[in-house]
């Protein structure tokens, strides 16, 4: 009987020890099939490039399959990317300097601070490339539109600045025409350059103004360069953490009658060609 069990262990040793050494056999020659299979792959599409791109266009096709289906957004009247056109930034963002200027200008003329924070930012910036004083630029915003973007004379001067689209409808272009000049921005742009033009031409802030008003060849300009440069110094003042003065400022180069004067902005802005 003990001879009989040990026969029977022996025969099971010997049975696992048999089909162990099969499995290892059958793993390893798969193995090394599979390997095989890799390498003859990797140097099929070596090879034969369309057959790679075939093969990567199914896989992504195979991946696009399993991405989960978004369901479309509702229909709405406001596009996501409306944030986009929207010209306005928060005070908050903006150095301490422009915010103080933001903050004067949006309760001074009764406009929110979002959007002229974006004005003065790129009066900033356009005065760092241009070399002009950007509270000069603000200033003449200020007295020509009162930051009204859609601002038109009866003369068709247009835009925050208030520049003659007839007359400088070629500095609109690259922008995308003349119906860009109700955008703050380009007209903003558009209005420097045509400021530049005048005191390149004057050789004098002061006289620069009378071409930008349109009076350059009038003995009078109702005022208006004394008026911009009066809120001129006062944007300084704010800009410079000043209390800004509330009392007349003697402006030099300008006659003191035209300094005591009020004027109605818009009435020939901005005109180079043609001025009378």
């Amino acid at each position: 009987m003990k001879q009989a069990l040990a026969s029977t262990a022996r025969g099971l040793r010997t049975f696992g020890s048999d089909v162990a050494d099969g499995f290892f056999e059958i793993t390893h020659n798969g193995f090394a099939l599979i390997g095989l299979t890799i390498v003859f792959a990797a140097l099929a599409l070596v090879a034969r490039p369309d057959l790679r791109e075939s093969g990567e266009a199914q896989l992504m096709g195979w991946l696009q399959s399993r991405k989960p289906v978004v369901p479309a957004p509702e229909p709405s009247d406001l596009q996501p990317n409306a944030i986009e056109r929207t010209t306005a930034a928060s005070p908050g963002d903006l150095p301490k300097q422009q915010a103080a200027v933001a903050y004067w200008l949006s309760k001074k003329y009764r406009v929110a601070a979002e959007p002229l924070s974006v004005l003065v930012a790129e009066a900033y910036d356009i005065g760092k490339r241009t070399k002009l004083d950007p509270t000069l630029i603000l200033a003449i915003m200020a007295v020509e539109s009162s930051f009204n973007p859609f601002a038109q004379s009866s003369v068709g001067a247009q835009g925050l600045m208030q520049v003659m689209t007839r007359v400088h409808g070629e500095k609109y272009e690259s922008a995308g025409g003349t119906l860009t000049a109700f955008d703050p921005v380009t007209n903003m742009r558009v209005g420097v350059k045509v400021l530049q033009e005048c005191i390149s031409r004057a050789g004098s802030v002061a006289g620069g103004l009378r071409y930008y008003v349109g009076a350059a060849n009038l003995e009078d300009d109702g005022g208006y360069a004394a008026k911009v440069l009066a809120e001129h110094e006062r944007l300084r003042q704010v800009a410079q953490g000043k209390a800004p003065s509330t009392t007349s400022t003697r402006l030099p180069g300008l006659p003191v009658a035209e300094r005591s004067k009020s004027s109605e902005p818009g009435q020939k802005v901005a005109m180079l060609e043609g001025d009378s």
